[in-house]
């Protein structure tokens, strides 16, 4: 019989106590359970690596579903509130039944929601088609049973001049600024939503030699910026930035806001133990920025001003490719979906390509709703320059992007844009001669 000075040596040794209170911690955010040493149990397996959820604090079917009915009554567009079934989730039992319910709190809990639910890990899609197979149908294509296969190709040579768009030739005289990023999760990791503490510390900890040989690489360079307090038992964390200087880089939207803020990934737990797992690489140009830690693991984007949209689309492809060929760094994927995102509006692609496009003479109204006539056809979203409700710039400046990410090519997003724009351009100049007439 060991000591109890070897006893206490070797929890000290091994982090074991940290990992007891944080998983005592974690059960006691989310609610006090009836069986809390199952809890606790299923949360340090977690912490030891395994991607499966044991926990369970899913309610009955009876008791949920008095809340399931009240939203499908109240809020008909709530798609997760649309598709919950009690018969299916009273057919889940167990660990199934938790991390689904995980899925879908969120759109409970949010009434107001559009999607309301999210995965918590890259098999849920598979594990629970009967739900999501309708939400992702019916988002995507107003088709709860949809069986198109996704497909990804970013060969956009048959678009402009072999693939060149060269918005000068279209007209335009001044540079624009273009944004486009894709959502990308690793396979060996939970999703967001599911992840805890320790698997947040362990996930930032995987993408750091990845980083490293980013910024080895010519062209890109750069820096880590963290805002993980520490890593645990593994000490300080050599990246940590403290509140100013993430104040700043959010200012300059490299960094994300706090995302314990809002109540809709709060719900879903994807903003758990905030702000541990936070943080990001930005490239010496400040051109290339990944965000870890967000709603899916990894936000890769590149952002520039110019005149050659196919600029962005072929510099965040060859980033892609490499961070993808970087040790560990195996993203999930699906057979039907394409690449697997928290959000089933995401799927797909991942991706949202925007421009920054001036029309001032489309919004002398100051409503968007000239541009939107133009850009609305051809599946694209107008917003103000500050994403989704904000107003439009004061010069006549708005935010055009394609809607569609799922059953979509990359390739298509990029002609749409590319349309998108000269279509634009053409309504201004028209709306500018009436003016002038």
């Amino acid at each position: 019989m060991p000591s109890k000075q070897e006893i206490e040596s070797y929890i000290a040794e091994h982090g074991l106590d940290k990992s007891l209170q944080s998983a005592i911690a974690s059960m006691v955010k989310e609610g006090l359970p009836d069986n809390p040493l199952e809890v606790i149990a299923g949360k340090l397996l977690a912490m030891a690596g395994s991607p499966t959820i044991t926990f369970s604090y899913a309610p009955d079917p009876d008791k949920f579903f008095q809340q399931v009915d009240k939203v499908k009554a109240e809020h008909p567009d709530n798609l997760c509130a649309k598709y919950l079934e009690k018969d299916y989730y009273a057919s889940l039992t167990g660990a199934d039944r938790d991390i689904f319910y995980k899925c879908v709190r969120t759109g409970i809990d949010n009434p107001d929601s559009g999607m309301g639910c999210y995965a918590m890990t890259p098999g849920d899609l598979t594990k629970f088609k009967p739900f999501f197979g309708k939400v992702i149908g019916d988002y995507h294509k107003s088709a709860p049973a949809c069986a198109l296969v996704h497909v990804n190709d970013w060969d956009a040579s048959g678009v402009g001049e072999g693939g060149v768009l060269d918005l000068e030739k279209l007209g335009m005289t001044e540079p624009i600024s273009m944004r486009v990023r894709v959502g990308r999760n690793l396979a060996a990791f939970n999703l967001p939503g599911a992840m805890d503490k320790a698997e947040h510390i362990k996930f930032e900890q995987t993408m750091l030699p990845a980083f490293d040989e980013l910024i080895a690489t010519a062209g890109y360079g750069g820096k880590v910026y963290s805002v993980t307090p520490d890593f645990g038992a593994d000490g300080a964390n050599p990246n940590f930035i403290d509140d100013s200087k993430y104040q700043e880089l959010v200012k300059k939207h490299v960094m994300f806001k706090d995302m314990d803020a809002d109540p809709y990934l709060k719900s879903a737990g994807i903003s758990s133990d905030w702000p541990y797992g936070r943080g990001c690489w930005m490239s010496d140009d400040e051109q290339k920025i990944i965000w870890i830690g967000e709603e899916d693991h990894l936000r890769i984007m590149v952002m520039k001003k110019g005149f050659l949209i196919n600029e962005v689309f072929d510099e965040l492809k060859t980033m892609l490719d490499l961070v993808e060929t970087l040790d560990g760094l195996n993203f999930a994927k699906d057979d039907q979906y394409g690449y697997i995102t928290s959000c089933p509006t995401n799927l797909g692609t991942g991706m949202r390509a925007s421009v920054h496009v001036k029309v001032p003479n489309l919004t002398k109204d100051g409503t968007d709703k000239g541009a939107k006539d133009v850009a609305g056809p051809l599946g694209l979203s107008v917003r103000g320059t500050g994403g989704e409700h904000t107003p439009i710039g004061a010069d006549g400046t708005v935010d055009i992007s394609p809607r569609a990410r799922l059953f979509i090519k990359e390739s298509e997003i990029v002609e749409a844009l590319y349309t998108g724009v000269d279509l634009l351009m053409k309504a201004e100049a028209a709306a500018e001669a009436c003016a002038d007439a």
